[in-house]
């Protein structure tokens, strides 16, 4: 049985040039046939709301096998990040890959994205946890990264080169990190 992961896009259609469409089609590539990359639609992702994106995560959580892995790019990683904080998800999580996201303040329209102050404590056990952030990303800060490095201390952070947002050309440390995963490789 192939292994799964749960891929939760960015902001805006993933299907766009510089969604998060290219990334999911490299890592389908670079993974091969072990894996299955599920990557759904999120809802009116142009107009992303928590509560909509959180029911379409929890319908895909709940096909989930044992041990998935899951993905979260820029919002989507927010998203992500904040579902598994309010500690429904029962499930282990063997590896959890947040590539780019912002870490969102308590003014006014962030709140809706932001995660608790204490979301760190309040995770699922999670076997494996990165972080993956240019250096000069023109969309999500790179303070950002910082800020989630003072609270996932447990993280291996993948500093990268570059103001790769999209990662349109793949991310190739991301396969490899996931590959590592598996006994024997």
């Amino acid at each position: 049985m192939s292994k799964q992961i749960l891929f939760i896009h960015g902001a805006g259609n993933q299907h766009n040039p510089l969604g998060s469409g290219k990334l999911v089609a490299s890592l389908r590539q670079q993974l091969g046939s072990d894996y299955e990359v599920l990557a759904p639609d999120m809802p009116d992702p142009d107009h992303p709301k928590y509560l909509a994106w959180k029911g379409q995560i929890e319908q895909e959580q709940g096909k989930l096998n044992v041990d998935a892995l899951l993905i979260g790019h820029s919002l989507g990683g927010s998203m992500l990040l904040k579902y598994l904080a309010e500690g429904t998800y029962q499930k282990t999580i063997a590896g959890l890959f947040l590539v780019a996201v912002p870490y969102w303040g308590k003014q006014d329209w962030e709140r809706e994205y932001a995660v608790p102050d204490d979301f760190a404590s309040r995770l699922p056990p999670i076997q494996h946890l990165f972080l993956y952030h240019s250096r000069s990303d023109e969309d999500v800060p790179f303070s950002s990264l910082g800020r989630y490095q003072e609270q996932l201390s447990q993280a291996t952070v993948r500093v990268l080169d570059g103001k790769q947002h999209s990662f349109t050309e793949g991310l190739p440390q991301l396969a490899q990190d996931i590959k590592r995963l598996e006994p024997g490789s």
